[in-house]
């Protein structure tokens, strides 16, 4: 006669196959290429931030500081920008709707509507572009992923998504491979290059610290491929991933522009 399983046996064995994320002596299922870059996405933004960012942008001969306030709508697509130094800068706003950005100049006092042919320039005269700067393409959405390799750098596991645009997606770039942490798909380096497959710059992310209860990079130095002795320098000096009360809907208005 077979002995008969106690109650307690089978307890623990519906336990066991309804709390395990996998089945036992299997991996984990592997993270797709847009999974982690959704991921990172996540873990850098949210769905809404406050920041203070310093940038430095360094040249052979000279080298300039700008200190400003960042409004951060990721679940809108909404992003407002306003310099505070130098005082010849102060004033100078950024607004983003969607696909449309606007500048607000206080010297001219003039609302300026930049087009999608600007996209590339750079803005406030550093090595960041207006898209890197305002989020105007969307890395989740508008391109296509894969996992181009992996490798390890200071002990740190890699993994290289390679993002390439989709035919009709109004993004300024041929192609951008991301190196992310494999442990929390943070990026330690992107590669941005164009339509003939030419580096044009590299932007390394480093000083990782936790702020507002997540790790992120605070350093982020970009450095144009073809321009010797250049480079610009962004720190997170703050950020607020949870803003209480939320961000008002006034910030993302034309007229804040000018306030």
């Amino acid at each position: 006669m077979k002995p008969r399983r106690s109650l307690f046996a089978f307890l623990l064995l519906d336990f066991l196959m309804t709390a395990l994320p996998f089945p036992a002596g299997s991996s984990p299922p592997e993270k797709s290429a847009r999974q982690y870059i959704e991921t990172m996405v996540e873990q850098l933004r949210k769905n809404a931030n406050v920041s203070e960012i310093e940038m430095t942008i360094q040249r052979p001969n000279w080298s300039r500081t700008l200190l400003m306030d960042a409004w951060d709508d990721r679940a809108h697509k909404r992003v407002f920008i306003r310099i505070l130094k130098p005082p010849k800068e102060e004033g100078t706003t950024f607004l983003r709707l969607g696909d449309n950005l606007w500048s607000y100049l206080p010297k001219v006092e003039k609302v300026l509507k930049i087009p999608p042919s600007m996209m590339l320039q750079p803005w406030m005269g550093s090595d960041f572009t207006n898209d890197d700067l305002m989020k105007e393409s969307s890395y989740t959405d508008d391109y296509e992923h894969r996992i181009a390799g992996r490798e390890e750098r200071d002990g740190e596991k890699l993994v290289r998504i390679e993002l390439l645009p989709h035919p009709e997606a109004p993004v300024v770039w041929g192609k951008v491979i991301f190196w992310l942490r494999e442990s929390d798909s943070l990026p330690v380096q992107q590669h941005f290059l164009d339509e003939k497959g030419n580096l044009i710059k590299d932007l390394r992310f480093s000083e990782f610290k936790k702020m507002d209860g997540s790790l992120v990079p605070t350093r982020w130095e970009i450095i144009p491929e073809t321009k010797e002795g250049q480079k610009t320098i962004l720190r997170i000096l703050t950020i607020d991933f949870n803003p209480s009360p939320p961000i008002p809907e006034a910030v993302f208005t034309e007229k804040n522009l000018r306030t």
